[in-house]
């Protein structure tokens, strides 16, 4: 049975995974557009066109928060720029009020990639059955579930929408900085509950309710790191071809 600690563990380290490979994958596409065009500025013009609909996605995403939580929304751009070492691919000026309502507005891009990477892997890929034949060990079942996959209609479509959304899903680190007293409070509101000696019957229930939910993300996750796994062996192969013209 999946208990909350091992459900929390799972997710974390799927995501933690999918954050270094779409570093990867960032650095690797932008290698090539250099090698092709011998330009910084193109390379990362090349990277922002191959991410574009899951930048657009995560722009979109932040805006559309922010204004349910009733905070003002001002210049929204989806376009790189160069800061420093750093780049920024899109931005929406948002009103700061409190952690709460700007911590909502900083995972948005999270929340609403992971649904549409859980329905995209759920009805299109039938990712759920394809990552238990993988827990299972069952390489024919395997291979079987990747054919099936890749033959529904528009597969290559439907792949690269799964591949610029998840990668494109995680909060950047201004995104991010709301979140620490937020994980604080929530933190400590947990410490004590468990110090407290109070029933985990809820938790468990609360769960049990949300499990095929889960699973489903779970396996949706599992399916982009397989996707971005394949992606960068290809990214690789381009880069070694470029790199000895």
């Amino acid at each position: 049975m999946i208990t909350p600690l091992l459900a929390v563990a799972a997710f974390t380290a799927a995501l933690v995974i999918l954050t270094f490979l779409s570093r990867d994958i960032s650095l690797r596409i932008q290698e090539i557009f250099y090698y092709i065009s011998r330009s910084q500025d193109m390379a990362v013009v090349g990277l922002f066109l191959v991410l574009m609909p899951g930048i657009f996605i995560h722009e979109s995403a932040h805006w559309m928060m922010a204004r349910l939580v009733g905070l003002r929304t001002g210049k929204f751009r989806v376009w790189p720029v160069r800061r420093g070492k750093m780049i920024g691919m899109g931005q929406v000026a948002v009103e700061q009020k409190d952690v709460w309502r700007d911590s909502l507005v900083g995972i948005a891009p999270l929340l609403v990639g992971s649904l549409i990477i859980t329905l995209i892997g759920s009805q299109i890929f039938e990712t759920t059955t394809l990552v238990g034949a993988i827990n299972r060990g069952d390489s024919s079942d395997t291979f079987a579930g990747l054919i099936r996959a890749f033959e529904t209609p528009d597969a290559m479509l439907w792949a690269y929408a799964l591949f610029v959304v998840g990668n494109a899903m995680m909060p950047s680190a201004s995104d991010r900085e709301p979140l620490k007293p937020v994980l604080l409070y929530i933190s400590l509101a947990v410490g004590v509950y468990l110090v407290l000696g109070m029933p985990l019957a809820p938790l468990t229930a609360a769960l049990d309710s949300l499990r095929p939910a889960m699973r489903d993300y779970l396996s949706a996750l599992i399916f982009v790191i397989l996707l971005d796994l394949i992606v960068i062996a290809v990214l690789r192969l381009f880069t070694l071809v470029l790199s000895r013209r």
